[in-house]
């Protein structure tokens, strides 16, 4: 038995020090989970839980991303490594290799499809042989669009006895903005890029994730368009090319689950009519993450400016005969902090007490399913409805 169910890495950042206050908020008072605070600065993560009201008795460990020796040591003591420290392209690699390595599951909040593919490439053979279960993407990129496509396809299924091969994501609500590390995260991307071309290939092909499996040609989502199933215009959605590629990957580790011949975009729905379309015509020429005043990592908005976030996400899933299906996923808290802070505790906490599974690197759906599903609307604030 390990020392610790969840050792939170990067608990003096910005995303990281909402987890820490989600467990202490949530589980006050409860024996499990048995977790720990991690950081680079043992002084700074002293600071963190005294400013945070966490007990004086919650472990304070070091370790440097740097330093491959001190990761190992973290991983061997933990059920469960929850890093928010990124962008993992830069950050990240030593500790998937230790979590591989060691048998440890793995949480992160990341939105890096080509530095995924390398530690899929590089890792998942290691942890399906270790018994290490590795999840990317458990904040608002993924989660939210991975298990909203499950739940579409579990009542199309229960409706119509089989999957939609069509879905359409319709992000309809959003109040709240992107995390810095997400803005970071994409700086990195680009200029990992700029250096290495070949990952302009897998940031734009939408089964980047799926090794040896390509699907039929995918909306690209780029233009602004009459999107006629909803009666309204849409505009590209800026994080449609991280979740997209999750997607598939969770329908490649089902079997096909959704089918081979499976096709799925996600936009934002802008408006009706001609202001509808001026709007979904702005916000195309509109990058979020590209202006000065996106948060830097390690900042975020206010509690109250988390408090007043939320979403709402619409799931179409239409059928060859015309008819179709629906699925709602609500959130009732920012996205890139609020939401996301609390989906990849619940995530861990889910891999800590209610999944088993094998090793490999897998996606949130695949793993988890209807259990997090479940676990997200109990404790998260999330809510699934689907008919």
């Amino acid at each position: 038995m390990r020392d610790f169910d969840i050792i939170v890495y990067g608990a003096t950042g910005f995303t990281g020090r909402l987890v820490a206050e989600y467990l202490i908020q949530a589980y006050a008072g409860t024996a499990v989970p048995r977790w720990a605070m991690a950081g680079r600065s043992l002084s700074k993560l002293q600071e963190v839980r005294d400013e945070i009201g966490a007990p004086a008795d919650i472990p304070l460990l070091t370790a440097n991303s740097d330093d491959p020796a001190s990761l190992k040591a973290l991983c061997e003591r933990t059920a469960v490594m929850l890093t928010t420290v990124g962008p993992y392209q830069l950050y990240g690699s030593d500790l998937v290799a230790a979590c591989a390595e060691t048998g440890t599951a793995y949480v992160d909040l990341c939105g890096e499809p080509a530095w995924m593919r390398h530690m899929i490439d590089a890792h998942h053979e290691t942890a399906k042989r270790t018994g290490a279960r590795i999840v990317f993407s458990c904040g608002f990129d993924s989660i939210p669009f991975d298990l909203g496509v499950l739940a579409l396809q579990d009542a199309a299924k229960a409706k119509f006895g089989k999957p939609a091969p069509r879905v359409k994501c319709r992000v309809r609500k959003m109040q709240g903005g992107f995390s810095g590390g997400t803005a970071a995260s994409l700086k990195a991307t680009l200029a990992a890029a700029a250096r290495d071309p070949s990952i302009v290939g897998l940031l734009t092909n939408p089964f980047s994730l799926t090794p040896g499996f390509h699907g039929p040609s995918q909306p690209l989502g780029l233009l602004p368009e009459y999107d006629r199933t909803i009666e309204a215009w849409v505009a590209p959605f800026i994080m449609a090319p991280i979740n997209t590629k999750n997607v598939h990957r969770t329908n490649f580790l089902l079997g096909e689950a959704y089918g081979a011949d499976f096709v799925y975009d996600e936009m934002i729905v802008a408006g009706l009519g001609d202001i509808g379309k001026a709007a979904a015509e702005a916000i195309a020429k509109i990058n979020p993450l590209s202006s000065d005043k996106a948060p830097k990592p390690g900042e975020g908005p206010s509690k109250e400016e988390r408090d007043n976030g939320y979403y709402d996400i619409l799931f179409i899933g239409e059928m060859p005969d015309g008819k179709r299906v629906d699925s709602v996923v609500t959130g009732d808290r920012d996205p890139g902090y609020g939401s996301t802070s609390k989906m990849i505790a619940e995530t861990a906490l889910c891999l800590v007490q209610d999944v088993k599974g094998d090793g490999g690197i897998w996606t949130p759906g695949a793993l988890m399913g209807e259990t997090l599903i479940k676990r997200l609307q109990a404790k998260a604030g999330l809510t699934f409805r689907a008919g």
